[in-house]
C-alpha cells in the first residue's frame, strides 16, 4: 500500500484553517464584551485560546495526521481508558473545579481544561476499533447491542454525574451514527430508542433544569427575566445584525448584555456582527468541513479508519448544528460549544486533534 495525501487532504485542511484562525478572530471579539464586566479577565482567555487552542491544537493536528492506523488501532482501546480516568478526575478535591452548578474542569494552575473534550475522542476511537473487529457480528446481540451500549454508557455516566447532559447526548447521537454505519441490524435502534427515551424521562426527573430549559423553549417569553433572559438576548442579537451585520467588534448584546458572549453564545455575537450573510457563510463551512469528512470517511480502504473519520466529522458538525440552532431558538438551549469558536483552549485543541486523525485517514489510501 503507497500513502500519498489527496487534494480531499488539502481540501479539508483547509477548511479546518480557516475555521480555526477565523475562530480566533470571532472570539476575540467577543471576548472584548468581558471589559464591561467586573472581574473579567479577557487578556488571559485570549492567551489561553490562541495559545493552548490554537499553537498547541495545530501541533497536535499534525501529529494525529502523522500516526499510523495501526498504531491508533492498537491503542485505541488505552486511549479510551486514559480519557475514561482523566474525566473521572474531575471529582477529586482539590483537583477538579466546579462552577454554575457543574463539576466539569481540572484546575492545572495555569489554566483549566475540561476533560470531556478529550473523552469524545477516546469514545470515537474504541468505538471504531470495537466495531470495525465485529461488524460480521454485530447482528448477535451480545457481541453487537451489548458491547456498544457499555462503551457508551460508562461515559455516559461520567457525564451525567458532573452533569453534562448535553455532551452525553452528543455522543450517544454520534455513536448511533457510527453504530448504523458498522452495519448494524435495525432491531438495535428501537432498543436503543427506547433506552434513550427511558433515560431522559430519570434525567428530568433527576436534574429539574432540563425541565425548565424545555418550558423555556416552548414559552420564552414567559421567564424573560430568568431562565428565558438568553434566548431573548440571542434571538435580539441575530435580529440586530440584519443582513449585514452592524460590522466586526461593533456588537452591542456583547456588552452586559448576552450572557456568556465568549462562550455558548458566541454565534449571537456572530451574527449580530456578521449579519445573516455572514451566519450562512459561517454554516456553510461547517457543512463544507462535515461533507469532506464523511467523503474521506466513505473513501477509506480501512474500517477502523473510515468509521473513525465518520464519528468525528458527525460529533463536530452535530455540535455545531446544536449550538447554533439553540441560539436561534430552534432547540432548546443547551451547554455545548461551538467548535473552533467558543471560549475554551482544551475545546479547540481536542477538535483540531479529531480533525487531524481525519485529514491521516485521507492521506493514507490504496
Amino acid at each position: 500500500m503507497t500513502m500519498k495525501a489527496h487534494s480531499g487532504d488539502r481540501l479539508f485542511f483547509i477548511l479546518v484553517l480557516i475555521l480555526a484562525v477565523g475562530g480566533i478572530a470571532i472570539f476575540s471579539s467577543a471576548a472584548l464584551g468581558l471589559l464591561a464586566r467586573q472581574n473579567a479577565s479577557v487578556t488571559r482567555d485570549i492567551v489561553d485560546q490562541v495559545g493552548l487552542g490554537l499553537v498547541l491544537g495545530i501541533g497536535a493536528l499534525l501529529v494525529a495526521r502523522a500516526l499510523p492506523l495501526a498504531t491508533l488501532k492498537r491503542y485505541a482501546p488505552w486511549l479510551y481508558g486514559l480519557t475514561l480516568v482523566f474525566t473521572a478526575a474531575v471529582f477529586i478535591p482539590g483537583v477538579g473545579v466546579s462552577a454554575l452548578g457543574a463539576t466539569r474542569w481540572i484546575n492545572v494552575g495555569f489554566t483549566t481544561i475540561q476533560p470531556a473534550e478529550f473523552l469524545k475522542i477516546g469514545v470515537v476511537l474504541m468505538l471504531a476499533w470495537y466495531l470495525a473487529q465485529s461488524s460480521r457480528q454485530l447482528s448477535d446481540v451480545r457481541k453487537g447491542l451489548l458491547p456498544f451500549i457499555g462503551i457508551i454508557g460508562v461515559p455516559a455516566g461520567l457525564l451525567l454525574l458532573q452533569p453534562n447532559t448535553s455532551t452525553t447526548l452528543l455522543l450517544v447521537v454520534t455513536g448511533g451514527a457510527m453504530y448504523f454505519a458498522a452495519g448494524a441490524p435495525w432491531r438495535d435502534f428501537g432498543i436503543l430508542a427506547a433506552l434513550i427515551v427511558i433515560g431522559l424521562a430519570a434525567v428530568v426527573i433527576m436534574r429539574p433544569y432540563v425541565l425548565t430549559r424545555f418550558e423555556t423553549y416552548l414559552h420564552p417569553t414567559a421567564h424573560s427575566l430568568s431562565s428565558g433572559y438568553q434566548i431573548q438576548q440571542s434571538l435580539i442579537a441575530v435580529g440586530s445584525g440584519g443582513l449585514l451585520g452592524r460590522g466586526f467588534g461593533q456588537s452591542v448584546e456583547k456588552f452586559n448584555y448576552l450572557p456568556e458572549p465568549d462562550g455558548d453564545s458566541v454565534f449571537a455575537v456572530f451574527a449580530e456582527e456578521w449579519g445573516f450573510i455572514g451566519s450562512c457563510l459561517l454554516l456553510l463551512l461547517f457543512i463544507g468541513l462535515a461533507a469532506r469528512g464523511i467523503a474521506i470517511a466513505g473513501n477509506s480502504r480501512d474500517l477502523f479508519g473510515g468509521l473513525m473519520a465518520l464519528g468525528f466529522s458527525v460529533l463536530i458538525a452535530i455540535q455545531a448544528f446544536i449550538n447554533i440552532c439553540a441560539m436561534v431558538g430552534i432547540i432548546p438551549l443547551t451547554g455545548l460549544p461551538l467548535p473552533f469558536v467558543s471560549h475554551g483552549g482544551s475545546a479547540l485543541l481536542a477538535v483540531l486533534a479529531m480533525c487531524g486523525l481525519i485529514l491521516g485517514v485521507s492521506a493514507r489510501q490504496k
